[in-house]
């Protein structure tokens, strides 16, 4: 290491690195939580209308990241009947705060755990889970001893991916959150600062930062795939 590149790494702010971790745990907790659920859901429940529903919770992946930021804006912008309601009982708002880029980046990252939950849960075993219940379980019960640690590789794999996604986002977070140093600045949108405003060697040290935490988190979530 040359002594330009230690002296660029001394003085770099790193407060969107900080954040981005902050940002991406939170969001990935959130896509977790309502990706297992979904993914249950879809993965053994048929009602009418399932399939159009489960396409619309995987529209993230497939839409431009701006109209994903721009729906948050109309459901929970200040002058949306939620954001008014916040901020005249709470006197909060979502938008250009850290929260904003915690919704953005959990809604785009909840495709990737729904399908890897879904999928999961679809190859567990019925007969294990129908022996399980013959032994007084109930489905409570079966669904967190049997059906859970089954399908828990897959689960991890899709919520890495998730976290990795989540590290990225960039289109919808500006949207909603905006680009605030050491507020709501998260890597990608330090990344892009640096090269509007021509500093391209902070700009070079961000984006191989920000790669090697995604191989590294792409190498752990290949290998839970390889366990499915």
């Amino acid at each position: 290491m040359n002594t330009t590149t230690a002296s660029l790494i001394a003085t770099t702010d790193w407060s969107p690195l900080v954040l981005s971790l902050q940002v991406a745990a939170v969001a990935t907790l959130l896509a977790l939580v309502v990706g297992v659920a979904l993914g249950w859901v879809f993965a053994r429940k048929q009602f009418v209308g399932s399939g159009v529903l489960e396409a619309v919770f995987m529209l993230p992946l497939v839409l431009p990241p701006t109209v994903i930021g721009y729906a948050i804006l109309v459901a929970a912008g200040r002058r949306s009947p939620l954001g008014a309601w916040l901020r005249e009982h709470f006197d909060y708002t979502l938008i250009f705060s850290w929260h904003g880029a915690v919704v953005a980046s959990a809604v785009v990252a909840l495709p990737l755990v729904l399908k890897s939950a879904s999928a999961a849960f679809s190859n567990v075993d019925r007969s294990l889970e129908a022996a399980a219940s013959t032994l007084r379980q109930s489905p409570l019960s079966v669904f967190l001893r049997v059906t859970l640690p089954l399908a828990w590789p897959g689960i991890l794999a899709g919520t890495l991916l998730a976290f990795a996604r989540a590290m990225g986002e960039f289109g919808a977070s500006l949207m909603v959150a905006g680009s605030i140093p050491k507020q709501t600045q998260t890597l990608s949108m330090a990344i892009y600062d640096a090269v509007q405003s021509g500093h391209d060697d902070l700009a070079l040290l961000l984006v191989v930062v920000t790669s090697v935490l995604s191989i590294a988190v792409l190498v752990v979530s290949n290998r839970f795939f390889s366990l499915r």
